[in-house]
């Protein structure tokens, strides 16, 4: 039988020297080419580096991918992060208009988070025909704001237009289609709120 979860306040990473000495040079690198930022790791991307703003204390994992793009004249901060933001490996953030992460966000590995998507599809006279081929399709675009203290499973997709609530926990391969309230769990593909917590009972109660 299963044993019940047990409770880990803290963990401490067991770096080898070779490890170490890696880290201590990304350390270093991190300083020099992005002072604000706490480490970045290899196979970072970023594009439209004018049109990110990394906040401060950012980490990344590895081969994570920011890209803002210039749409006309419009060369605003277009993916924004707050302070102590956590990426973890191969995160990719695609913005047109307007991606921001609020304080003491920790995003899992593998996770997209996008303001934008090739083509409409929902129904009405703006539909984008199937005969155009994607990459032709119009953008549609839809700020996405991500609040503070929110966590984000592994393998989660946040798509264009929605906003996540501070406290607000995103369950492993969500895909989050419509804004999740404050200190709510969400979980599934679309994702749907499973629990809100109680600030009386301090404690978190299921959603029927």
């Amino acid at each position: 039988m299963c044993s019940r979860y047990s409770r880990i306040e803290r963990i401490k990473n067991n770096y080898s020297f070779k490890d170490k000495v890696s880290l201590a040079m990304r350390v270093l690198l991190s300083r020099l080419c992005y002072p604000s930022a706490r480490l970045i790791r290899r196979g970072f991307v970023i594009r439209g580096r004018e049109m990110v703003d990394l906040g401060t204390n950012l980490t990344t994992g590895y081969n994570c991918r920011l890209e803002a793009f210039l749409t006309g004249s419009d060369a605003k901060k277009k993916i924004v992060f707050g302070n102590n933001v956590q990426l973890n490996d191969n995160v990719h953030i695609s913005s047109l208009k307007s991606v921001i992460l609020g304080n003491d966000v920790l995003v899992a590995s593998h996770c997209y988070i996008s303001d934008n998507s090739h083509g409409f599809y929902n129904g009405n006279e703006e539909d984008t025909s199937p005969l155009i081929k994607p990459v032709k399709r119009p953008y549609m675009v839809s700020p996405v704001c991500i609040g503070d203290n929110v966590w984000i499973g592994e393998g989660v997709i946040i798509m264009p237009g929605v906003t996540v609530g501070n406290g607000a926990v995103i369950g492993a391969h969500s895909v989050v289609k419509n804004s999740i309230p404050d200190n709510c769990i969400a979980v599934g593909a679309p994702a749907k709120i499973i629990k809100k917590w109680d600030s009386l009972t301090e404690r978190w109660i299921k959603v029927e």
